[in-house]
């Protein structure tokens, strides 16, 4: 029987449960269902639920395990975010601006499928999936379950709101600027950015920006879905080689002693960042914390040189193109139409080339750091989840300045390519989660599960959030 308990367990655990046969996935499967019932009304994490295509699947699952069929994620339930095509939805991207279903699964949704997890529904996200924050207009605002008056963050809002209300197991997300960090960061959760190419997406998303991945509630549960759709032939000739050993394994192996590195110095941002002193001083306590364990720790800058301006444009020229591809524009919010006008002056085309050409030059440059470091310790944001409405609505230009002043630490690793993850650290003072980031060279995701699994084990971050009141007036 499947109790409520299991909602904070992680898929780990759970595929671990369904396969010893200690509950069903119908169980797992209605309990979230009816929790999702109860409690989303609250939080509104998810733009559509399907519970009869997700018990059916789960019923083919409970067929699956009892005839001796493995698979990863088998009978586990899952939410993906409405940034991928699910056979027969209209993928809605946060807006009113689509309408034609998708004629077939993207090829992560497929994947998944594949690996036997049930998909529960698609979660919600910002119009086009532009910021940190989940509000829209057409959808209504997300919120976090730490603190309802709060963003969850964006623009995986609504994935990371769901795993961290104990609505999903785990939960497909997406990163074009921080997408997986900040909502991981904000709800309390384990979000990494994967090496870009290593898990399928669909075309080439903000010049090269996105990646997909996951958001969960530990480390073991991203190293799972990691497995389970990077799995069987690589998806794409540009997939990075894949890992020695499975991303599971080195989540469950100790680093041994680690060089690394420390900064809390960003990018140049669009105006100048912030530093909240509970989020500097997350980032001494886990500095001092990795020295006490053995690691081999050091206060040192990358070399940022301009890679704030090939940032700029590399994102506002994104953002233009996904505008560009919107069917019915007119439908559009005026801030997402206000980006539109901000990256025909600050994004040119000559610009938006000039940012992908000196891609290598800014890796070069910036990865210099790990030369003699293996990994890289910064801040994730300058604080806590901000209050709902802070940058909903207002002028493109106050948004983007506000936005990239709270949050400046994560897109320079989008533009790099290189693997990037979101450690919950402690509550603030007010009882709302605060991370750090750790950054790894090229291709190395092992390392930061390795770490990243070491730091949970010292100050275990699974927490439950308290159950909302009911839904406040949006």
């Amino acid at each position: 029987m499947a109790t409520e308990d299991l909602a904070h367990e992680g898929a780990a655990r759970l595929a671990e449960r369904l396969r010893a046969r200690e509950v069903s996935s119908r169980e797992l499967t209605r309990m979230f269902l009816e929790r999702i019932e109860r409690i989303d009304p609250a939080i509104n994490s998810f733009r559509v639920v399907w519970a009869e295509r997700a018990l059916a699947a789960a019923d083919e699952a409970d067929g699956a395990i009892a005839a001796g069929e493995s698979a990863p994620l088998l009978g586990v339930p899952i939410a993906v975010k409405d940034t991928v095509d699910v056979a027969g939805d209209v993928t809605m991207l946060g807006t009113a601006g689509f309408d034609r279903p998708a004629e077939a699964d993207s090829e992560i949704v497929a994947r998944l499928r594949g690996a036997g997890a049930v998909i529960l529904g698609k979660t919600n996200l910002p119009e086009l999936a532009i910021h940190g924050f989940t509000e829209t207009r057409t959808f209504g605002v997300t919120r976090n379950p730490w603190n309802t008056g709060r963003t969850p963050g964006g623009s995986s809002g609504g994935s990371g709101a769901a795993v961290a209300a104990g609505l999903a197991a785990i939960a497909h997300a997406s990163d074009g600027a921080g997408s997986i960090r900040y909502p991981a960061a904000n709800c309390g959760l384990f979000g990494l950015k994967p090496q870009r190419d290593r898990l399928p997406i669909d075309g080439e998303h903000w010049l090269g920006l996105s990646v997909n991945g996951c958001v969960s509630l530990t480390v073991a549960d991203t190293a799972l879905f990691m497995d389970a759709v990077t799995s069987g032939p690589a998806w794409s000739a540009n997939a990075p080689p894949p890992p020695e050993r499975s991303f599971s394994e080195a989540a469950a192996t100790p680093t041994g002693k680690l060089r690394i590195a420390v900064s809390a110095k960003p990018p140049r941002a669009a105006a100048p960042p912030l530093l909240g002193a509970e989020s500097h001083a997350v980032v001494e306590e886990t500095a001092e914390l990795l020295s006490g364990l053995g690691h081999s720790v050091d206060w040192k800058d990358p070399d940022w040189g301009g890679i704030g301006n090939q940032i700029a444009a590399r994102y506002l020229a994104g953002i233009a193109e996904d505008i560009e591809a919107v069917p019915h524009r007119e439908r559009l919010e005026p801030q997402t139409r206000g980006y539109a006008r901000l990256a025909r002056v600050l994004a040119p085309a000559w610009a938006a080339r000039r940012s992908v050409r000196l891609e290598q030059a800014d890796r070069d440059r910036v990865g210099a750091i790990f030369d003699d470091h293996d990994l890289l310790l910064t801040p994730m944001s300058a604080g806590p989840a901000v209050e709902v409405g802070r940058w909903h609505g207002r002028s493109a230009l106050k948004a983007l300045l506000g936005e990239s002043r709270w949050y400046p630490y994560a897109v320079a690793w989008n533009h790099t390519g290189q693997p990037a993850a979101s450690v919950p650290a402690r509550l603030s003072a007010e009882g709302l989660p605060l991370a750090v980031q750790l950054v790894a060279p090229p291709g190395r995701e092992d390392l930061l599960l390795s770490l990243a699994a070491q730091l949970e084990s010292e100050r275990p971050w699974a927490r439950r959030p308290p159950e909302p009141a009911p839904a406040p007036a949006r």
